[in-house]
């Protein structure tokens, strides 16, 4: 399409922004009512941005996640990645969430176990002990920085442990994976893409150590697992288990931290329904769904176009990219009464904060779980808390969250 004919996103929309990136939906409303498809020059992206279109496209096949089941880059008409980020390539893009079928298919089938509803209920008594333990040692120190404190330790615990990463090593998992996913913000800088190659170099050599360890010492975790499906024929390569567990790491913890923190800024701030989520713990399960709605960790969610499709009276050809807006979608008004408004008692909640189609988050029953034994420990254990300072959100769009969160009890 001529650059000249396409419809271009709203001037509000920028996401580089600090305004916007404070407080986004204002210009999320402006481009749902300027269209159901606009471009945006900035990342050369298609943003959309109502919940119907987002929840039909994240099932439509004829987008996906790369293009390189089916076309080369030259023949899709895109350029290769630089040589010196191959380390971040072999990492991120071996991963299930960046393949299609049948690849994507055939890896998924092989930790899908690990995330059935049976593993994840004998993981409870671990992860509502443990949210338990962190919320005790929070209120016993009388506050502190919620993410550092609460919010970061229960995930990466719960999935280091899933995978059976030593304790001794869980402290490297953090760096690694912030490094790494901050090269998913939108036109990320060369600072930060020598960073993430660095990471996934050094987190590649950690997990591939991990795996030698486990191939003469299984265990009963999902590393040894994957290794002996590998000997047993299962057709999944070395790099192919190195992406997954970088994936699973990354991925099992990255978005639980920012709806942690992000749920709690929400109802800090909105003390009526903070009074109302103490008065009655049984809201509880709705109030989790409620803040992933609200503030949505991860804020869009991409799709190469593999074949032209029409959007709106839009058509849109094949080598172009969409932005799926979740943080949008989850604000839209044809879905969601008064979406600017916290409601923790909101029943009809059809959010698309873990996506949709064969990319689901595979983790989402496991991150239910760990949102919903944290907020009910930090109720119990720190009943009074409260905002001890200025919350210091991160420069971040795509995921929204925050770099510390200070609180007193």
């Amino acid at each position: 399409m001529p650059a000249a004919s396409r419809p271009l996103a709203p001037t509000g929309f920028d996401h580089a922004d600090p305004a916007f990136l404070a407080d986004p939906y204002p210009a999320y409303a402006s481009l749902r009512a300027a269209g159901r498809v606009l471009y945006y020059p900035p990342s050369r992206q298609w943003l959309v941005p109502h919940h119907a279109d987002v929840s039909a496209l994240l099932r439509d096949r004829r987008l996906g996640r790369s293009h390189l089941h089916r076309f080369t880059h030259e023949e899709f008409g895109r350029t290769p990645p630089p040589a010196a980020r191959a380390p971040f390539h072999e990492l991120n893009d071996l991963g299930m969430l960046e393949r299609e079928p049948p690849d994507h298919t055939r890896v998924r089938r092989l930790v899908a176990h690990a995330f059935t509803p049976r593993t994840v209920a004998a993981l409870r008594p671990y992860v509502t002990g443990l949210a338990r333990d962190l919320a005790a040692t929070l209120a016993e120190r009388g506050g502190g920085d919620l993410l550092t404190e609460v919010a970061e330790p229960l995930p990466v615990a719960v999935i280091a442990e899933l995978l059976g990463v030593p304790a001794a090593d869980r402290p490297l998992l953090r760096p690694w994976s912030a490094a790494i996913c901050a090269m998913y913000e939108l036109n990320p800088s060369q600072e930060t893409a020598r960073r993430a190659v660095a990471a996934s170099a050094e987190f590649s050599a950690y997990l591939r150590a991990l795996l030698a360890d486990r191939a003469r010492h299984p265990g009963d975790d999902l590393v040894s697992a994957l290794v002996v499906a590998r000997e047993a024929g299962d057709r999944l390569s070395e790099a192919e288990i190195v992406a997954t567990c970088a994936l699973l790491l990354n991925a099992g913890h990255e978005a639980t931290v920012g709806s942690t923190v992000n749920g709690w800024h929400a109802l800090l701030t909105h003390p009526g329904q903070l009074a109302a989520l103490r008065a009655d713990p049984g809201l509880v399960p709705s109030a989790v769904e409620e803040l992933l709605r609200f503030e949505t960790p991860l804020q869009l969610f991409e799709r190469w176009v593999l074949d032209d499709i029409e959007i709106g009276g839009v058509t849109i050809p094949r080598g172009e990219e969409l932005a799926l807006l979740f943080g949008s979608a989850n604000h839209d008004p044809a879905v969601f009464t008064a979406p600017g408004r916290l409601d923790l008692g909101r029943r009809a909640n059809p959010h698309v904060s873990f996506s949709a189609g064969i990319h689901y988050c595979l983790g989402a029953p496991l991150a239910r779980l760990e949102l919903t034994a944290s907020l009910a420990a930090l109720l119990d254990r720190a009943p009074g808390l409260h905002l001890a300072g200025e919350a210091k959100r991160r420069p971040n769009f795509v995921m929204r969250g925050f770099e510390s969160l200070p609180v007193g009890v």
